[in-house]
């Protein structure tokens, strides 16, 4: 109960604090808010959080929300990332609708705003290279020093600054930075970069540019142009807001938008960064940016998570106002609640063992009614063929049985679940490894599920497919990505980190017959092994492949 006071509380936190600003300072405009995405890479677990946080907004105060490609690094970027990015709001249901805008549009506005800051003596065109401006910045404990280039007059300014925007200059020769305090204890504040000459070709406006804007420096202009009143961004542009608030000052926009700031959100064991996920695509760790395994909202989307799943865990985090870390079991409880209320049960054997029901009519099949899960009863049932060789787990024989175990042994007897009761009487069993390959068993037509009898039990019931009538099928198993929880501490160190069995193949799996019509990204339940997904790029017709998304609660986690 504490816990989920906590989350109330801190789900309120973020709209009282709106509240109290606009009673003291009211916008003559609608609420708007953002979401500026940088299209260089897919959208993580941890940009839903952010997304939410900015559409919730904007929802509770009857306003609008925008998303807002950061498109001003043209080296990183790709028409690949936007398209999938504006596909992961709609399907997480967030659809900005008509408000998709590209900061890339305004390029000539954030020029004319950096042309005014020169003629103000606001900015200026410096000359040192990127190690020298780095170096000249100081330290969090030492000021920084003047550049040799700070005090140039308003018109070489202004005349280098357009040679800049000609080609007259090579890349990385130049840049322009803000003229506001070197020795700032807030370094983002020490003569920061606002633009800077970038040679290659932009994916919306070609060779149109050749010098590009900062995000700093873009970021408040945009929000200036689309007339967004909160600018809400994750805590560590906190130090950022003076830079935010310093530029729509000087440049004299009126009723200026306002940052602020909420916490950011890790999960145990995962990983967000795309300083990470990159090399870990590219060096073929994982296949692609929807591998499964990946934070990825489309990572997620290919495992099987549903979109209510992940809004669901996102409000029951409620609005963080630091960094925090999440323990990933909150997700895949979200998961298994939506899950289990949409999601039919059957029957698959993911590692099969042949059984030869020896006093089963030879040629003869029967229809039987199987139930489904338990928290459908009100599905119904559904036939189920039954004929003389059927497949089992390989995990519900044992031939010694240990203590506890209460599946099919040798001369001991299981239910088949919705059928009949059988004994096993023989082992089969290779001539080179001795393990198990056929099991002869008898069966007592008068223990048939559903005829009332009930004058023996047994303590197991074991789930099992006809052997003419089963489809095969490919499940891919999933454990965590990283073996242990504790986050990389460098740049490289994270391919330590990789667990080699976070993907278990099973090409031999065995589906009753009615999953044979499953469609791509169909979810179902398989009794006993989890909650599955039908892959969406590899899942077809002739060749089905599921994906287990999450285990039932008490079974092994991934």
């Amino acid at each position: 109960m504490a816990d989920e006071n906590k989350h109330a509380e801190d789900e309120a936190y973020m709209i009282r604090l709106i509240q109290e600003e606009l009673r003291a300072m009211p916008f003559s405009r609608s609420m708007c808010t953002r979401f500026p995405p940088e299209p260089n890479g897919y959208l993580h677990i941890g940009s839903a959080y952010a997304i939410h946080t900015s559409f919730n907004v904007a929802e509770r105060f009857g306003g609008t929300f925008h998303l807002r490609f950061d498109d001003t690094n043209p080296l990183k970027e790709d028409i690949e990332y936007v398209e999938a990015i504006i596909e992961d709001l709609k399907w997480l249901g967030y659809d900005p609708g008509p408000h998709i805008y590209y900061g890339s549009d305004y390029s000539e506005e954030i020029y004319q705003a950096a042309l005014k800051l020169i003629r103000k003596g606001k900015a200026y065109v410096c000359d040192l290279t990127p190690k020298k401006v780095t170096n000249f910045r100081g330290t969090l404990t030492e000021p920084g020093k003047d550049s040799p280039y700070r005090n140039r007059s308003v018109q070489d300014n202004l005349e280098l600054f357009e040679g800049m925007k000609d080609g007259r200059f090579p890349a990385a020769s130049k840049v322009l930075r803000a003229q506001i305090d070197m020795a700032s204890p807030n370094m983002n504040l020490r003569d920061p970069i606002l633009y800077r000459i970038i040679d290659a070709e932009h994916y919306r406006t070609g060779t149109a540019w050749r010098i590009y804007p900062m995000y700093d420096f873009a970021h408040p202009i945009q929000d200036a142009i689309e007339g967004i009143t909160y600018s809400l961004c994750s805590i560590e542009f906190k130090d950022h807001r003076p830079l935010y608030e310093w530029v729509l000052d000087e440049l004299d926009i009126p009723e200026p938008p306002r940052q602020r700031e909420f916490g950011r959100l890790n999960l145990t064991g995962v990983l967000t960064s795309k300083r990470f996920l990159r090399p870990m695509i590219e060096g073929g760790h994982v296949d692609g940016w929807d591998d499964p395994r990946l934070p990825t909202l489309q990572g997620l989307r290919r495992r099987g998570f549903t979109p209510a799943s992940i809004r669901a865990f996102i409000e029951a985090v409620g609005s963080i106002r630091t960094q925090s870390t999440v323990d990933i079991s909150l997700l895949d409880h979200c998961l298994r609640q939506d899950l289990k209320e949409q999601t039919d049960c059957f029957m698959a054997v993911l590692r099969p063992l042949k059984v030869v029901i020896t006093n089963y009519p030879d040629e003869a099949t029967e229809l039987l009614a199987v139930e489904n899960n338990r928290e459908n009863e009100e599905r119904g049932a559904r036939k189920f063929p039954f004929s003389k060789t059927i497949f089992i787990e390989q995990d519900d024989f044992m031939e010694v049985p240990v203590k506890g175990f209460h599946r099919l042994t040798l001369n001991g007897e299981v239910r088949l679940k919705g059928a009949y009761f059988i004994s096993c009487h023989e082992v089969v069993k290779d001539p080179l490894t001795g393990e198990p390959i056929e099991l002869r068993c008898t069966y007592d037509s008068a223990t048939k599920s559903g005829s009332g009898f009930n004058a023996r039990k047994v303590k197991g019931t074991i789930h099992w497919v006809s052997a003419a009538h089963a489809v095969p099928a490919e499940i891919r198993l999933y454990e965590k990505l990283l073996h242990k929880e504790e986050m990389p501490e460098t740049d490289e160190s994270w391919i330590e980190l990789l667990n080699p069995h976070s993907l278990t193949t099973i090409l031999g799996a065995l589906l009753e017959p009615s999953l044979q019509h499953t469609a791509p990204e169909q979810k179902v339940q398989f009794l006993r092994h989890g909650y599955f997904c039908a892959d969406i790029k590899d899942h077809r017709a002739d060749r089905l492949v599921f994906n287990r998304v999450v285990p039932l609660k008490g079974l092994k986690e991934y």
